[in-house]
């Protein structure tokens, strides 16, 4: 059986928090550049904000796997994946 110490313990948690913090920024920025493009704004602020955000979670990510290894990687996904599932009913509250 494996031994979970503190320091794991709290690396698992780090990791969540960091995937919520950026799996929020990830959305905003989303909303952001959604918005840009579709009133027309500044196209050049959306591309950079779309690759940004792509370039974001692509570094966190692969930092975290070399970094600390899976399972940490897996909770900092599931950071993300709650972070979008806080966005999408943010969202669904906006909508008529």
């Amino acid at each position: 059986m494996t031994d979970l110490s503190l320091l794991t313990i709290a690396t698992m948690i780090g990791c969540l928090l960091l995937g919520l913090s950026v799996g929020a920024a990830y959305f905003a920025a989303m909303w952001r550049s959604a918005e840009l493009f579709a009133t027309g704004g500044r196209m050049i602020l959306g591309l950079a904000l779309s690759v940004g955000r792509f370039a974001m979670i692509l570094g966190v990510l692969g930092g975290v796997t070399i970094q600390f290894g899976a399972l940490p990687l897996l909770m900092t996904a599931l950071g993300i994946v709650i972070a979008r599932f806080m966005a999408v009913r943010r969202v669904k509250a906006m909508a008529p």
